[in-house]
């Protein structure tokens, strides 16, 4: 009999294990070739695990709930589809952990491996009692000895150390601070109104921005932009590029171009924190923040975007903007940004500060374009005029970006903007 190994595959960068969603098909049934067998879900990226074989499915290693590593073999498909019983195939993790039943719903966004979850599980934790415990790995992850520790710590009768922000400062810093355990509010709940609980991907998403702003000092910069350029281009060509395209032309990939034309001029806006090192990162990868129907938020990222032409860029947009909607993007299409741009306009809003999408150091935002009496300067004087206009900004990580950089990145991009070629074909 022979037997394909269906395994997590790679999710993309840094991403080392997924929680199985929802099971497709189940043991004994006949599989073709690309099925779906499972949905699983990272902190990234929803997903589906298709067959690259045909046969039956005879066996089936985790649950749903379950949170397995990159690697690790899911189910066995028998390619000859006979009814023999199925070889005991061993996972690479360390040990296959029971499903971990708890009084407590975990309401967090931390995720823990198979063998922290095996060893709480037979210790009977709760997942209220792991979210309390500090994580020494990355991200804050809670490792197998992190989890040993808090056990002999608590046989011994010590407590832990409740989290706080100052969980990253500098020894010497905590030292010098007065540490406050958070505080739940108690709140009344009167009976009119509705409870409902945070779903997945809203969870992750609180989770990144808190973490974003406890670990990046931020700091805003505003300027306005002339659009008229770039207005008159877009509404002299969209109605032919949609007939030649079948897609609409936003003003979206013609930020992504500015946004990479200046990066090319101020590199250390495109640059990341590892601890104590900045790395200035080669290729310009943007990200692009798309809403979600469900009011969620998802940031697919354009790879290599200074060296796209506008028409690539147009086609990337839609492409990814599209393929979010429907959650049909790879993980791989979420990861890897370098510097991110967030379309306040499409909403109406005028302005915003948004949060830097870590590790990242920077994020562009753009509000909606409207019109305004403008005074005009030119050598033979100053006039009034109506012009479409639109505030632009930038937020950026003040550890490593001052005041400075980050402005002359600013007045960068708006010149770029303004000074938009609106003769050029597309």
């Amino acid at each position: 009999m022979a037997n394909y190994e269906v395994v997590v595959p790679k999710l993309g960068e840094s991403v080392i294990e997924a929680t199985i969603t929802k099971w497709l098909k189940n043991e004994g049934e006949m599989v073709s070739l690309d099925d779906s067998l499972v949905e699983i879900a990272t902190d990234k990226v929803d997903t589906e695990i298709p067959s690259l074989t045909s046969g039956k499915l005879i066996r089936k290693f985790f649950n749903e709930g379950d949170v397995v590593p990159v690697g690790a073999i899911l189910a066995l498909i028998d390619v000859a589809g006979n009814d023999q019983p199925a070889r005991e195939m061993p996972s690479p993790v360390e040990s296959k952990p029971e499903s971990y039943k708890s009084e407590t719903t975990p309401a967090g966004t931390r995720f823990y491996s198979p063998l922290v979850r095996s060893i709480a599980s037979q210790e009977n934790i709760s997942f209220a009692e792991l979210d309390s415990i500090s994580g020494t790995g990355k991200d804050d992850r809670l490792t197998k000895q992190d989890l040993l520790n808090y056990m002999k710590d608590r046989q011994q009768g010590i407590k832990p150390m409740a989290q706080s922000p100052l969980s990253s400062v500098p020894a010497i810093a905590v030292k010098e601070a007065t540490i406050v355990a958070p505080v739940t509010i108690q709140q009344v709940i009167p009976g009119e109104d509705r409870i409902v609980e945070m779903d997945r991907i809203r969870q992750l998403i609180a989770g990144h921005m808190v973490k974003s702003v406890q670990t990046s000092p931020h700091v805003t910069s505003f300027q306005e932009v002339d659009m008229a350029r770039i207005v008159h281009w877009r509404d002299k060509n969209k109605d032919v590029f949609f007939k030649r395209e079948k897609a609409k032309l936003t003003f979206t990939p013609i930020f992504i171009e500015a946004i990479a034309k200046a990066v090319r001029d101020f590199p250390l806006m495109n640059v990341s924190v590892d601890g104590s090192k900045v790395i200035i990162h080669k290729n310009v990868n943007i990200g692009m923040a798309v809403s979600l129907p469900n009011f969620n938020l998802i940031v697919p990222v354009i790879r290599n975007a200074h060296e796209k032409s506008l028409l690539g860029l147009v086609k990337s947009v839609n492409d990814l903007a599209e393929r979010a909607r429907i959650s049909k993007l790879m993980p791989d299409e979420i990861t890897g940004g370098t510097i991110s741009l967030t379309n306040l306009g499409s909403f109406g809003t005028l302005m915003g500060t948004p949060i830097i999408n870590q590790p990242q150091t920077a994020i562009v935002a753009v509000g909606a374009i409207k019109k305004r009496v403008v005074v005009i300067e030119s050598p033979e004087g100053d006039t009034m005029a109506i012009r479409p206009v639109m505030m632009i900004s930038v937020t950026y990580d003040h550890r490593v970006i001052d005041g400075a950089l980050g402005g002359q990145f600013l007045a960068k991009l708006v010149h770029n903007l303004e000074t938009f070629d609106s003769n050029q074909l597309i």
